[in-house]
């Protein structure tokens, strides 16, 4: 197994007869942004939380190779929980400062850090203000602060943006952005495909409590990505048994059609444009749309949970 900075092997958890996580194996390394991705039920949250320290794993092993003792390695650990809990009656600042003081920090240092985060996640102007006055966006940035405030190595996010508004999920999304160019190592849980391939370079697909797939970015796209092209044509007209005749051509491999449209998986793009161009002339098609692109991380997270 490679080695990373955090090695996690054949990471197991049981509650009673439900078994959530099945023994994972995989490694996070220094300075990388590394998406946990998965559906809803997927064990991501509780891979998290065994890796973070709140729950015991019930099998396997995690490996800390940073700098401190690894018996400690826990304490290099930041983390940002799914719904995390705010005390609206604090200031900003009062809730970081708090977190300082939870995670070891004492005088001066705390309040160094506590300023130095402040300003990290945008928040020093708004610092004096009660949490309970915070936009959902304010709120999930104090969150980052607090997992910050320590000045950990590894920084785990469970599902960071999902229950944001747009401007709300832009302004974390960017954040995080920030942080990796800061080399902040990142393990960033999520079950929006989107988010995932707009930040981490490296992927860990999670279903039903084992990995179905793993590696880089370029590593899966080389392994799992096709030309696709998607033809729509005008509704009303009696196009389906055309349609339904591109699934037979010899250049598709798999076919999603409806009565108007279809999208085609193809294994040789000039042949499929010459074809479908040809046919769509000469039968007279009214096509409204023409895509020729390559599958995306959606389509490939299509295929790594239908194995």
């Amino acid at each position: 197994m490679s080695t990373g900075l955090l090695n996690i092997n054949n990471l197991k958890k049981s509650f009673g007869a439900l078994t959530p996580v099945k023994g994972i194996s995989f490694h996070i390394n220094r300075g990388s942004c590394t998406a946990l991705l998965g559906p809803n039920g997927a064990g991501k949250t509780t891979t998290l939380r065994m890796l973070a320290g709140l729950i015991e794993p019930s099998g396997g092993t995690v490996t800390y190779t940073g700098e401190g003792s690894p018996a400690n390695w826990r304490r290099r650990i930041g983390y940002l929980p799914q719904y995390p809990k705010f005390y609206g009656w604090m200031t900003g600042r009062e809730y970081v400062a708090f977190s300082a003081r939870v995670s070891g920090l004492k005088g001066s240092q705390a309040a160094e850090r506590t300023e130095a985060v402040l300003e990290q996640v945008g928040l020093k102007d708004a610092a004096k203000r009660r949490i309970s006055g915070y936009s959902g966006g304010m709120k999930q940035r104090l969150g980052l602060a607090q997992a910050l405030v320590h000045d950990p190595e590894i920084l785990l996010l469970d599902e960071p943006v999902s229950a944001l508004d747009p401007l709300g999920r832009r302004e974390v999304i960017e954040l995080i952005r920030q942080l990796r160019r800061e080399e902040v190592t990142i393990l960033f849980s999520t079950h929006v495909l989107h988010d995932a391939e707009e930040i981490c370079d490296e992927m860990v697909f999670m279903v039903d409590g084992s990995i179905a797939e793993k590696g880089t970015m370029t590593e899966l796209r080389d392994k799992y990505r096709q030309p696709v092209i998607y033809l729509a044509v005008e509704p009303g007209g009696d196009w389906t048994s055309w349609i339904s005749s591109l699934k037979k051509q010899p250049f598709v491999t798999e076919a999603a059609a409806g009565s108007d449209h279809v999208k085609l998986t193809v294994n040789n793009i000039t042949e499929a444009r010459s074809v479908l161009m040809q046919e769509l002339t000469s039968y007279g098609i009214p096509l409204v749309r023409f895509e020729a692109g390559m599958s995306t991380l959606e389509d490939m997270f299509m295929k790594v949970v239908g194995k």
